[in-house]
């Protein structure tokens, strides 16, 4: 049997002499040879290297070596031989992606780590809200993300403070100065959202309104998060209850 190198698929044929040949395919020999080669110089470097560094590190010194053998200027003690330079430039250069994983040879450029959050789009920690305006006096029992039901005596609708602050206030003061036999204000709700608060009544609520409310035995609308049967039924609802309140103890 002989072996003729052709350029073209491998397969074998018999000749008039009835000899049997072999035609191998130049560019597939090349390539194998080509991947040895450059499997033989990494391996070399890794012992004594560390792993990423040093394999970039070689890559650059072959690929402008190759490339000074190529421009015929010749280097001190070669480490390539002339007719392999313009194969090696090719493949650590433009090749050397493909034909790094062909010899079993990955390094990742960048590896990103990522803390994974699964809570759905648009829903804040309920402890990172961070109110504006000056605090709040500890009479007021703010609560966040909540929402209290009672009797309107100062509709929000037309009375907006700049603070939540400033809403309780309001509700302080109407208590003070409630006549015998009126509601006096006891309960306090506010909207610091500037998109606005959700409410499951027909209006519109928007940013800095204060309802000032009176109840006997105060009682909550919603808590933290709208329940998932809520939601169902409001579409427009967000996750998170965006109204603070607090109910004032006389």
């Amino acid at each position: 049997m002989k072996f003729v190198l052709v350029a073209g698929p491998t397969f074998p044929v018999t000749s008039a002499g009835g000899s049997q040949l072999l035609l191998v395919d130049v560019t597939i020999s090349w390539k194998i040879h080509v991947q040895k080669l450059i499997r033989f110089y990494v391996s070399v470097r890794l012992f004594n290297c560390i792993f990423s560094e040093a394999v970039e590190s070689w890559r650059r010194e072959k690929l402008e070596e190759a490339k000074q053998l190529t421009l015929n200027k010749g280097t001190l003690n070669p480490t390539i031989q002339y007719e392999e330079a313009g194969m090696m430039v090719r493949a650590l250069e433009s090749d050397w992606a493909v034909l790094s994983e062909g010899i079993g040879l990955w390094i990742p450029g960048e590896v990103i780590n990522k803390e994974h959050d699964d809570k759905p789009e648009g829903v804040e920690d309920l402890e990172d809200q961070i109110l504006p305006g000056r605090p709040i006096p500890t009479e007021c029992h703010a609560q966040l993300h909540t929402d209290y039901d009672g009797a309107a005596v100062r509709w929000g609708l037309t009375h907006h403070k700049e603070s939540a602050a400033d809403c309780c206030q309001a509700c302080l003061d109407h208590a003070k100065r409630a006549k015998p036999g009126e509601k006096k204000c006891n309960i306090w709700v506010y909207c610091p959202s500037e998109d606005g608060c959700h409410s499951p009544d027909i209006y519109q609520h928007k940013h800095q309104e204060c309802w000032l409310k009176s109840a006997e035995k105060p009682r909550l609308n919603f808590k933290d998060k709208y329940p998932d049967s809520y939601r169902n039924s409001h579409p427009t609802a967000p996750f998170v209850v965006p109204w603070v309140s607090g109910v004032i103890t006389a």
